[in-house]
C-alpha cells in the first residue's frame, strides 16, 4: 500500500514498524522541544498531499480502465495484446502494492496483505492464457483499484484520528515574553528558567506553569479540560500552560521548567498512548501473522488438489485456480488489521477532546470492564480545601461571630485560619485594630480586637477561660469563640464535597458499577459523613498510604469474575495505589505529579463525573471494534464458502476484502465523535 509506505510502515498485518516509527517520533519530540509544533504542521500538509495524490491516481486509473474495456469490446486483439492494454492501468494503480510485496519478500516477511493482493491479481492476469479459460484482466485491475480506494479511506480516517490527537499540539506555545533588566524579551519556552517572570498578553497561550504575580484575567482551559467555562485567575493563583489568556495583561512567576510543565506532560502522555496496545489490538496483529501463511497454502491446495483428484487436471485447472485466487482476495485480513487499531486510536482522540487522557488503548479494555471504583477522599470527592460549612452563634449574631474569628486568625498560616478569613473577606479592610495576639499551643489563639478579648480555638481553650461551651452535631472541625470570657458560639469548618461528586456516583451506579468505595486518612466520622452524602457502598477511614494498598489488594481479590477495579486519586500518597489498581485514574488539574505519572487515565478538570464518561467511551470503542471484527469475519466466511463451491465471483471477493475494509474503517471513525452525552 503506498499510503503505509509513505508513513513508514511496511506491512498492514504487523504493527511493529509502525510502533517503532511512533516511538522514534516520541523521543524526537522530547529532544527537539518546540520544533515538534512545526513537524505537526508539516505532517498535516504531507497527509493532505498524500490524499490528493491518491485521488488523482484513482481518477486516472478509472479513465484508463474504461478506455481498456472499450478497446477490448471494439478491437479484436490477441490475448497478449489485450494484456498490454490492461497492464497500463494495472501498473499505474498497483505499482505501490507490488513494490511493498517485493520489499516484504526481500526482508523475509512475505506473508503480508500486499503479497496476497499481488499474487491474486497476477494470477487473474495469467488465467486468460490457460486453455479454454476466459480473460480476467478487468477483474485484476479492479482488485488493485478497489484496494487503492480502501487505502484512501484508511488514510483519511487515520488522518482524522491523528488530527483529533494532534489538536493537543496546538496547545504548545511558540514563545514566552520574559521580563529582564533590559525589558521584555521573546524567548523559546524551553529556555525560560524557573522563577522567571513572564508577561502574558490577551489572546496568548500560557507558555509555562506558574503563579500570577501581577494582574487578573480569565483563562480559557478548553484545550486542557474540555470545559468551555473560563476560569478566573488573580494574584497568587496558579496558572497552567496551554490555557489561553482572555482578558488583561498578567505577569506570572514560573514554577516549572518547560519540560515539566502541564502542556509538555499532556503531549507526552497522548503521544505515548499508542505504544500501549490493547489486548484485542495485539491479538489482531498476532492473528494476521499466523493467518496469512495458512491462507496462502490453503489457496495453493484449493488450486492444485481438486484438479489432481478429478483426473482431468488440464481441463479444470483454470476454474480451480480462479476459485483459489478469489479465496486469496477474500482472505485478506485488512478490515481487521486496519480498523481495530484505528478504532482504539479514535477512541483515545475522542476522549482527549473531553479532557480525559487515556495513556494507551490497553486501558480502554480495562475501563470497559470496571465494576469496582475506589476513591481517595481529599481532592478527589472533596475540594481539598477547608471552608466554613456552618455558623452557630450563641450570644451574638452570625456576622459578628465570623468577623471576630477572622480578625483573631489574621496572622495564622493554618488552613483553618485561611478558611475563617475567606468566610469574612471584609476583615482585611474594615479597619479594626488587632493586638496582643497570643497563640496557645494545642488550644487556639487569644487576641485583643478593639476593646474586647477574643479567644478562638478548641474546647480546652474555652475551659481555660471559663466559657460555658456546648458541642455541635455537625461533622467537621468545631471552632469555639469566646468574647471577654463569655461563650459567643462556634463555627464548623470542613472540606467541602465537590458539587460534581454526587452526580459521579449516580452515573457509575447507572453504568452497573457494583461497588463504590472510599479510602481516606481522615477521621472516621468525617469519612462516614461524606460517604452518606454521596451514597457510597463502603468507607474506610484513618488510613496510612500502606493501609490503602492493603485495602485495594483485598478489593482486587474480592472482585467479580471478569470485572476490573479502578482507583481514583490525586495526591503523592495515592501513587502506589494508582499503580496497583487494574486502572489508575488521576485528577490532572490539581493532582500531584507523582499521581499523574502513576495513573493510566488522567482527568484534566478534576471532575469525578468524567470517570463515568471515560467508562462509557471505552465501552463504546470496544463495541465498535467488536462490530468490525464480527462483520468482517461474517462476510469473508460467506464469500469463502461461495468461492470454494464455485458460486462466487471476483466482484464478490473484492467486496469481501476492500468493501468490508471501507465499511469497517467508516465505522471505526465513529469512535472519534464524542457527543454531549457520550
Amino acid at each position: 500500500m503506498t499510503h503505509h509506505h509513505e508513513h513508514g510502515q511496511n506491512e498492514c498485518c504487523g504493527h511493529e514498524h509502525h510502533e517503532h516509527h511512533e516511538h522514534h517520533e516520541h523521543h524526537a519530540h522530547q529532544e527537539h522541544g518546540c520544533h515538534c509544533h512545526e513537524h505537526h504542521h508539516e505532517h498535516h500538509h504531507e497527509h493532505h498531499g498524500n490524499l490528493k495524490g491518491q485521488l488523482t491516481l484513482i481518477g486516472v486509473t478509472i479513465v484508463l480502465l474504461i478506455a481498456a474495456v472499450i478497446i477490448e469490446k471494439n478491437c479484436q486483439l490477441a490475448t497478449w495484446q489485450l494484456l498490454l492494454v490492461y497492464l497500463v492501468p494495472y501498473l499505474l494503480v498497483g505499482h505501490g502494492t507490488l513494490r511493498e510485496a517485493a520489499e516484504g519478500i526481500a526482508h523475509g516477511d512475505a506473508f503480508n496483505e500486499h503479497f496476497l493482493m499481488s499474487v491474486a491479481t497476477i494470477g487473474a492476469l495469467c488465467i486468460g492464457f490457460l486453455p479454454g479459460a476466459e480473460t480476467e484482466f478487468p477483474e485484476a485491475v479492479f482488485v488493485m483499484l478497489f484496494f487503492q480506494i480502501g487505502e484512501l479511506f484508511e488514510g483519511y480516517a487515520e488522518g482524522k484520528s491523528r488530527e483529533s490527537i494532534a489538536h493537543l499540539m496546538d496547545i504548545r506555545p511558540d514563545v514566552a515574553h520574559v521580563e529582564t533588566t533590559e525589558g521584555v524579551k521573546d524567548v523559546a519556552p524551553d529556555a525560560v528558567e524557573v522563577g522567571s517572570t513572564i508577561v502574558i498578553r490577551p489572546g496568548e497561550r500560557v507558555p509555562l506553569d506558574g503563579i500570577v504575580s501581577e494582574g487578573a484575567t480569565s483563562l480559557n482551559t478548553i484545550a486542557l479540560t474540555g470545559e468551555s467555562m473560563p476560569r478566573d485567575a488573580g494574584v497568587g493563583d496558579e496558572v497552567v500552560s496551554g490555557c489561553v489568556n482572555l482578558q488583561g495583561v498578567v505577569k506570572v512567576r514560573t514554577t516549572k521548567s518547560f519540560g515539566e510543565s502541564t502542556v509538555s506532560k499532556i503531549i507526552r502522555l497522548v503521544e505515548s498512548a499508542g505504544e500501549n496496545k490493547s489486548k484485542s489490538e495485539t491479538f489482531i496483529s498476532r492473528f494476521a501473522r499466523v493467518y496469512t501463511p495458512i491462507v496462502v497454502f490453503a489457496a495453493i491446495a484449493l488450486a492444485v488438489v481438486p484438479p489432481l483428484l478429478s483426473g482431468h487436471f488440464a481441463a479444470v485447472f483454470a476454474d480451480w485456480l480462479y476459485r483459489a485466487l478469489m479465496f486469496l482476495v477474500v482472505s485478506c485480513p485488512c478490515a481487521l488489521v486496519i480498523s481495530v487499531p484505528l478504532t482504539f486510536f479514535g477512541g483515545i482522540g475522542g476522549a482527549s477532546r473531553k479532557g480525559i487522557l487515556i495513556k494507551g488503548s490497553n486501558y480502554m479494555d480495562v475501563l470497559a470492564k470496571v465494576k469496582t471504583v475506589v476513591f481517595d477522599k481529599t481532592g478527589t470527592l472533596t475540594e481539598g480545601q477547608f471552608a466554613v460549612t456552618a455558623v452557630h452563634p450563641d450570644s451574638c449574631d452570625e456576622r459578628r461571630l465570623l468577623h471576630l474569628a477572622a480578625h483573631v486568625e489574621h496572622f495564622s498560616t493554618h488552613p483553618i485560619g485561611a478558611a475563617l478569613r475567606n468566610a469574612f473577606p471584609e476583615e482585611a479592610t474594615d479597619g479594626c485594630h488587632v493586638g496582643n495576639v497570643e497563640e496557645i499551643a494545642g488550644q487556639g489563639i487569644r487576641a485583643q480586637v478593639g476593646n474586647e478579648t477574643v479567644c478562638v480555638g478548641n474546647m480546652k481553650l474555652m475551659e481555660a477561660v471559663g466559657a460555658q461551651w456546648h458541642d455541635c452535631t455537625h461533622v467537621g472541625t468545631i471552632i469555639h469563640v469566646a468574647i471577654d470570657g463569655v461563650y459567643a458560639g462556634h463555627i464548623v469548618i470542613n472540606d467541602k464535597v465537590k458539587e460534581d461528586s454526587g452526580e459521579a456516583i449516580r452515573q457509575l451506579n447507572a453504568l452497573g458499577v457494583k461497588r463504590t468505595v472510599m479510602l481516606t486518612g481522615d477521621r472516621k466520622e468525617v469519612g462516614q459523613d461524606v460517604a452518606r452524602q454521596l451514597g457510597l457502598t463502603e468507607v474506610h477511614a484513618e488510613l496510612l498510604p500502606a493501609d490503602k494498598v492493603e485495602h485495594v489488594e483485598r478489593l482486587l481479590s474480592e472482585k467479580e469474575e471478569g470485572g476490573c477495579l479502578a482507583f481514583v486519586g490525586d495526591g503523592i500518597n495515592d501513587a502506589p495505589v494508582l499503580a496497583r489498581a487494574d486502572v489508575g485514574i488521576a485528577m490532572g488539574g490539581l493532582g500531584s505529579d507523582a499521581a499523574i505519572e502513576a495513573a493510566d487515565v488522567v482527568l484534566m478538570d478534576d471532575k469525578p463525573s468524567k470517570i463515568a464518561l471515560a467508562i462509557r467511551l471505552a465501552r463504546r470503542t470496544l463495541t465498535i471494534a467488536r462490530q468490525n471484527v464480527w462483520f468482517a469475519i461474517g462476510v469473508k466466511v460467506a464469500v469463502l464458502v461461495l468461492a470454494a463451491f464455485g458460486l462466487g465471483t471476483m466482484w464478490m471477493a473484492v467486496f469481501a476484502d476492500v468493501g468490508v475494509t471501507v465499511l469497517a474503517v467508516l465505522n471505526a471513525m465513529r469512535a472519534l465523535h464524542v457527543g454531549g452525552k457520550e
